[in-house]
């Protein structure tokens, strides 16, 4: 699962996606965990009702939670309908919990998810072992971004001439 790209082609629909986290932390190690959900969020989740950007990922008691996901209510839900908030568990192997464990606490990074989605009909989290960038990383950043993008402009100008 480490170092596995998580969104091969195989049957995969694409629920949500956390566009910050690529410019708020350095991924590491993308990491694909399936995540424990009730009937009536499997629907609101089908029918793309949900959202990543304020949720992160926290292990508790030997287990890895996601907290603060807000999965929308489903509209024809009865009284029996899910909380929106509630943290909801994901699915991981000991070992693998082991080491994220050791790796959040002693070397200082996050747990971040990155997307929600549904490979071969089951509810997936992707989600990165990250690190906080600083301000003057996110500035560097744009500004590279920028002046490629720049170079590509001028590349593509002087190819029409």
């Amino acid at each position: 699962m480490a170092g596995r790209n998580s969104h091969d082609k195989e049957n995969v629909k694409i629920v949500c996606r956390n566009r910050k986290a690529r410019h708020l932390y350095h991924l590491v190690e993308e990491y694909e965990a399936g995540l424990v959900l009730t009937g009536t969020e499997v629907k609101s989740l089908r029918q793309g009702k949900a959202s990543l950007p304020e949720s992160y990922v926290q292990l508790r008691g030997g287990e890895v939670f996601l907290v603060g996901c807000h999965i929308e209510e489903y509209s024809q839900g009865n009284r029996q309908n899910h909380d929106p908030q509630r943290d909801r568990k994901l699915l991981l192997g000991a070992r693998e919990i082991d080491r994220l464990q050791v790796k959040v606490h002693e070397r200082g990074f996050t747990l971040v998810p990155l997307s929600i989605y549904f490979r071969g009909g089951w509810a997936k989290v992707s989600f990165a072992l990250g690190r906080g960038k600083k301000l003057y990383d996110k500035r560097e950043e744009l500004k590279r971004r920028t002046d490629q993008r720049e170079a590509e402009r001028e590349i593509r100008r002087s190819q029409q001439v």
